[in-house]
């Protein structure tokens, strides 16, 4: 470090950028199994010999969505090894900590006194370790909750709409320098493309203005993880999406290092792209030299300084046309092998003339694309084992193309050539309609989403999930008919696919969200646990005298008893959507938490208020038809058996007793609906309406945590 360097500390905030470690990448490839833990070993290492305030990463840190065990273990030693030491930390986390790291301490790793942390990491997310599951847990979770890596711009979106996110900053302060750190982790690029050009939904917190520092004072800056280019506009975040007020954007995602900070005219932003630390893919993106980026920050001012990474393993990629050879005989094998095979060996060459000091002994990694229009191709894997224990990846040296024939296609292959993970894969949809199949029970959109979560993520119940939330949907829809409990079994079939047809049309207005079924489940889940543990007593609703109607038409010989189930069953409902408005995984100082859990709370309102009257407009029917029923014929008992446990009615009718009556009890004769197995689906009643009621009100019966406000405080 320089003299003058030395006595702007003070007052500079020094940040080593890096994205896409990728950690665990080819760990079952006996060469290059440790490539990305000793790029990542590098990274903190050059953090360390710079002393800089804190390592940021731009999301993938892990390359598996579940990584192994062996990964996480040797994750989890690079960074002990780097992060726990005596060096002091220099500056200040001044924002609402609990908003900005919401897991279960709510604060900053370096100020856990039971942890001695020199080297604060700050991390995102990304598409390869993005949360999952009902949990929505993702692989840099455990990493936050062993105190290693401070975790944010975790989002929680809703299941159904666009959605709404909130963007609070970690704010920072070293002397007279602010900086307002944004995160924002890898969400689907088309819900996110669409969320930016819909107003409102996405919403950033500003720095409050204080004494001897004001709005403009703070140097902003961004880290996300999305796609950058793109040829469809609606699959890739537009740089002009973004807020002007952001001074500097790091994005990850791309593995093409573009580290020079570029500034996108009109904005007044820069965008600085560190690439991947490690090669996923043999393109040509890939093939330049890995850098990551030093960004010393003084006011409103920056220096970025480009650091190359000198342990990554060499790769070298070149194109070759054949028939541009003037000397190649297209009926010729063993010229055009003559050919390849001095190609190879001069690519070789290259990369040892090249190898800088620790990566000189690696094994080189070669790729040579070819042009065969017009030629015979050759056995890729029989031309790779002549150059086993010469170079890394013997087994894909050659890549066999068509020329392009026209110049949009060529604009399109260079776009998505730098995403190997983005294969030409066949989705459910493209099954259906090769076959010609017609989807009766659940949409085809819904399916595919399962899909892609029980494939990418592991997530095992991810086609339950996809059946049960179809299956409440559905549920909802028919209850939502007054004269619901007359319906005759081919009106449900027929009233079933109308409701699929109306949730294909909702599928189609809105772009697929891989978390919409475990969102939903959750709630449910979170029902039935407290349920099982025995928490959740009686609640106390505000509208007394429609649960006390609820209750007096209960009990009255339960003449209301679809009535009175099927607003049990809109419990759950309003449960679910409360849930996913209070939201998981954020902070207790989150601003929308009051608002989401009022609207809820009126909608279960009236949602009461409209089942007391169906309660008690069954009731008096079913009073009016007994008394008629009883002038004619008289009360006739019933006799209760106890083999069978069912009810005789009259003229050979019968139905199930409901439970908690005794032997004893009688019934007055009366019409009754038909009982049939699809009823049984859709319109069952559960054991203990009453008590889903009491566990849903004391979800919405909740104390709201407090905001704790610091010197920091945010405003809209």
């Amino acid at each position: 470090m320089t003299d003058s360097g030395r006595e702007d500390s003070g007052d500079t905030l020094r940040i080593l950028v890096a994205t896409d470690c990728h950690l665990g990448y080819m760990e079952k490839d006996e060469i290059r199994r440790h490539d990305s833990f000793q790029a990542f070993d590098e990274i903190c290492s050059i953090a360390e010999e710079n002393q800089v305030d804190f390592l940021l990463l731009g999301g993938d840190l892990f390359h598996e969505n579940k990584p192994s065990r062996s990964t996480l273990v040797k994750a989890i030693e690079i960074l002990r090894r780097h992060c726990l030491n005596d060096q002091p930390v220099q500056f200040q986390v001044v924002s609402d900590q609990t908003v900005n790291f919401p897991n279960s301490f709510g604060h900053v790793n370096y100020e856990d006194p039971h942890f001695n942390v020199g080297l604060p990491v700050f991390s995102i997310h990304g598409n390869h370790d993005d949360p999952a599951g009902v949990d929505n847990l993702s692989a840099v979770d455990i990493l936050s909750a062993c105190n290693l890596v401070n975790y944010f711009g975790k989002m929680v979106l809703g299941g159904s709409g666009v959605g709404q996110i909130t963007l609070y900053p970690i704010l920072i302060r070293k002397g007279s320098t602010a900086v307002a750190l944004y995160g924002l982790g890898n969400i689907r690029d088309e819900r996110l493309n669409r969320m930016f050009q819909t107003p409102h939904a996405v919403e950033w917190m500003r720095p409050e203005p204080q004494e001897g520092c004001e709005v403009s004072d703070w140097f902003n800056i961004l880290v996300l993880h999305q796609n950058r280019v793109k040829m469809n506009p609606k699959n890739a975040i537009n740089e002009r999406f973004l807020p002007r007020f952001l001074d500097f954007i790091v994005w990850g995602h791309e593995h093409e290092c573009l580290i020079e900070p570029q500034e996108v005219p009109g904005m007044g932003f820069h965008i600085t792209q560190p690439g991947s630390s490690v090669a996923t893919s043999l393109i040509d993106g890939e093939s330049k030299p890995k850098h990551v980026l030093l960004l010393e920050i003084k006011g409103n001012q920056y220096r970025p300084t480009k650091i190359p990474l000198k342990s990554v393993r060499p790769f070298e990629y070149t194109e070759v046309v054949l028939k541009d050879e003037p000397d190649l005989d297209p009926n010729d094998q063993n010229s055009i092998l003559e050919h390849l095979d001095k190609v190879v060996s001069n690519l070789i060459e290259k990369s040892h003339r090249k190898a800088v000091n620790g990566s000189g002994d690696k094994l080189p990694l070669i790729r040579v694309k070819v042009d065969y229009s017009g030629f015979m191709t050759i056995n890729p894997q029989r031309f790779g084992q002549k150059y086993v224990g010469k170079v890394a990846n013997p087994q894909d040296i050659l890549i066999f193309s068509k020329a392009k024939r026209s110049q949009k296609e060529a604009k399109i292959d260079d776009s998505e050539r730098l995403r190997p993970e983005e294969l030409n894969q066949q989705n459910i949809e493209a099954l259906v309609a090769e076959n010609n199949l017609k989807m009766e029970i659940l949409p085809v959109n819904d399916l595919d989403v399962a899909l892609h979560n029980f494939v990418n993520k592991d997530d095992r119940l991810a086609f339950y999930n996809c059946l049960q939330y179809n299956l409440e949907e559905t549920r909802k829809k028919i209850g939502k008919d007054s004269d619901a409990s007359q319906f005759e079994e081919d009106d449900l079939i027929l009233k079933v696919g109308e409701c699929l047809e109306e949730r294909v049309k909702d599928r189609s207005s809105h772009p697929k969200d891989t978390n919409q079924f475990s969102s939903s489940v959750q709630s449910f889940e979170n029902v039935r646990s407290k349920k099982d543990t025995g928490i959740g007593s009686a609640a106390d609703f505000s509208d007394d005298e429609d649960t006390a109607q609820i209750l007096s038409s209960a009990n009255r010989g339960r003449k209301g008893s679809f009535a009175t189930s099927r607003s049990s069953r809109d419990a759950p409902e309003l449960g679910k959507s409360s849930t996913r408005g209070r939201g998981r995984g954020k902070g207790r100082g989150s601003g929308g938490l009051k608002q989401t859990t009022l609207d809820a709370t009126l909608g279960f309102r009236r949602s009461q208020r409209s089942t007391s009257a169906t309660v008690q407009s069954t009731a008096d029917a079913a009073e009016n038809l007994g008394s008629a029923s009883s002038e004619e014929q008289g009360i006739n008992e019933v006799e209760n058996s106890s083999e069978n446990d069912e009810i005789t009615l009259g003229k050979g009718r019968k139905r199930v007793a409901p439970r908690g009556r005794s032997r004893g009890s009688t019934s007055k004769r009366g019409k009754k609906s038909d009982n049939s197995s699809i009823h049984n689906v859709f319109m069952n009643t559960h054991d203990d309406d009453d008590d889903d009621d009491e566990e849903v009100a004391q979800i919405f019966d909740k104390r709201q945590p407090r905001v704790t406000k610091s010197y920091g405080a945010l405003r809209r």
